[in-house]
């Protein structure tokens, strides 16, 4: 069975009216700061009414000779769910891709399987368990991060602000499951995003959230494109991971740089196992919203900081590698060509 989806928004007077091929015809407008989030939703539901064992499910770009994207690395990897986009997110698509086509593909991010979670998100327990909360951080918490830099990689403009990105990422990590997020003062100061109105701004720009409250010391907003993550793990569970994305080990920080740079650590920081990581270039920098130029030039700044001791990108595969400095090695590694 294809796992092919497409929805349109479609402009009309009252606003956008979602099209999509496999369903009735809907006359209702949308509402315009909603439109997006409606379409993915649709999509998702798709994706989990016409679920597949993981064996049976092929690649639909192999299928249709690869031309989704502009090079052909060859089919390889996983089969994930990649969703794209085009520039004015007019249109959607999401289907089924391997690793090595999902990559190659522009405006594209990997949507991970807990973003598709069950229509009825999981009740939390009133009591947090002691076994849990005092439990140490690890791959979990990676994950949970990667995933949702890859759903902001698709949700935000392209050329969304660092800031605003790592900004974003604690948004979606900390809200309840109505999609409502308060962040206190101190949370803000520690990141360093204490009084950056625009920030707020920028994002509410794009139709991502909606401040519903902007005096000091606390801001609060409601989430408007919430139906893709409030469906994951409960609320403590995602809080766990947006601690770690505050420091996340094994990767050193560098608090005292510019959000690019702490950006980028983050995302290297969900690649890394411990004291060496790898990505695909271009995922890497999809989920810091860099073009790969940029990222390398990044990468350097890292070992600047001493966050990196060495890294090594292969053009002819895309793969990236790195190396963590290790406590007896001297903070003055070189970057190995």
């Amino acid at each position: 069975m294809p796992r092919i989806w497409t929805v349109e928004l479609r402009p009309q007077t009252g606003g956008p009216a979602l099209a999509c091929p496999r369903c009735a015809p809907r006359s209702h407008p949308l509402q315009a700061a909603s439109a997006r989030s409606a379409a993915l939703t649709h999509l998702a539901r798709h994706a989990r009414s016409d679920a597949l064992p993981g064996h049976l499910r092929t690649c639909q770009c192999r299928a249709r000779g690869c031309h989704w994207h502009p090079r052909h690395r060859g089919c390889s990897g996983p089969v994930l769910l990649a969703l794209t986009g085009d520039r004015g997110g007019r249109a959607w698509r999401l289907a089924d891709a391997c690793a090595a086509c999902a990559a190659a593909m522009s405006h594209t991010a990997v949507v991970p399987s807990t973003l598709l979670g069950a229509d009825r998100p999981k009740p939390v327990p009133d009591r947090p368990d002691p076994r849990r909360s005092t439990s140490p951080y690890g791959p979990g918490e990676q994950r949970r991060v990667r995933e949702m830099l890859t759903y902001l990689a698709a949700a935000l403009p392209r050329f969304s602000s660092p800031a605003a990105r790592l900004l974003a990422l604690q948004c979606a990590l900390r809200a309840d499951a109505s999609a409502y997020i308060r962040l206190p003062g101190g949370l803000l100061r520690g990141m360093r995003l204490y009084g950056r109105s625009e920030l707020w701004e920028e994002l509410e720009h794009a139709g991502w959230l909606r401040r519903t409250n902007s005096g000091h010391p606390h801001m609060e907003a409601q989430l408007l494109d919430a139906a893709l993550f409030v469906q994951g793990p409960g609320r403590r569970v995602r809080a766990r991971a947006a601690q770690w994305a505050l420091r996340p080990a094994p990767v050193t920080l560098p608090s005292r740089w510019a959000p690019a740079v702490q950006l980028t650590a983050v995302a290297l920081a969900t690649c890394t196992s411990g004291e060496t990581g790898r990505s695909d270039m271009e995922q890497l920098a999809r989920l810091s919203g860099h073009s790969p130029h940029q990222t390398e030039e990044l990468l350097d700044r890292l070992m600047t900081s001493h966050s990196l001791a060495a890294w090594h990108y292969c053009r002819d595969t895309d793969e990236l590698t790195w190396r963590l400095p290790t406590r007896t090695r001297a903070p003055g590694t070189t970057h190995q060509p």
